[in-house]
């Protein structure tokens, strides 16, 4: 029997995939808390969106496409994670009872998990320990952009997401705020490393800890945030998931 590979035939495929792939996300259980890797969101109204679990818009749920994207992304990490090993990385992804290294404060309502610590290293890389490791895959502009400029000035909630990992975590592994952490990114296209060792940047972690408190006090009181912009057509506000239940009344 001979399969007829056309367009229509391999477009059945991928919805029969993405339906699949979307399915299972909607039996995911909401999240109940605000997570840590989400406080560089400029936008406070959009963090109350999402800590109140809202819907989105019609259209703006994640799509198979996008669920592929984020599978491969993990994909991308423990390849990363393999590499640093064989050179010598000692990275611990989890801690000895399973679970992954993380951080929960204000009673559960501010929680994240960090893609590994790292205890040692070859001496020749003048490290010191220990560090948290972030990862993340990146197209070759995204990381391009990144490799040239810095974490800090190319990607600011990655850039706020290592430094209120760092201020957090230090609760439960001591000195790890002290330590400078190493952010990887790898080119999606061509298999590029970047490394880029992140100071702790205390004022920033300040200023996300402050911002999770105004999110989760005006959830609680029933208040509304200021949104980012007066102008709907802010171009956050055009990419929001919720821009119409935002600017149409809901909020």
């Amino acid at each position: 029997m001979t399969l007829d590979f056309t367009n229509s035939f391999a477009e059945q495929l991928n919805v029969l995939i993405d339906k699949a792939l979307e399915s299972e996300r909607q039996s995911d259980k909401p999240r109940t808390y605000l997570g840590g890797s989400r406080l560089g969101v400029t936008c406070q109204r959009a963090l109350q969106f999402e800590y109140l679990n809202q819907p989105k818009d019609e259209g703006q749920e994640f799509s198979g496409q996008l669920l592929r994207i984020f599978a491969a992304g993990h994909v991308f990490e423990d390849l990363a994670i393999t590499w640093l090993k064989k050179a010598g990385v000692e990275l611990h992804t989890r801690k000895p009872d399973g679970y992954p290294f993380g951080f929960y404060v204000a009673g559960g309502r501010i929680r994240g998990h960090v893609d590994g610590i790292i205890t040692s290293a070859q001496a020749e890389l003048g490290l010191s320990f220990p560090m948290i490791w972030e990862c993340k895959s990146l197209n070759s502009k995204s990381w391009n952009e990144t490799a040239s400029k810095g974490l800090a000035k190319t990607k600011p909630i990655y850039a706020a997401q290592v430094a209120t990992y760092q201020a957090y975590m230090e609760g439960s592994i001591e000195g790890i705020c002290r330590n400078p952490a190493l952010f990887t990114a790898i080119n999606k296209d061509t298999a590029e490393l970047y490394h880029e060792l992140i100071p702790f940047n205390g004022q920033l972690a300040q200023d996300m800890s402050d911002k999770a408190v105004r999110v989760i006090t005006a959830c609680e009181s029933g208040e509304w945030l200021p949104r980012i912009s007066r102008d709907r057509n802010h171009y956050e506000c055009k990419l929001c998931p919720w821009q119409e239940r935002c600017w149409g009344g809901a909020a």
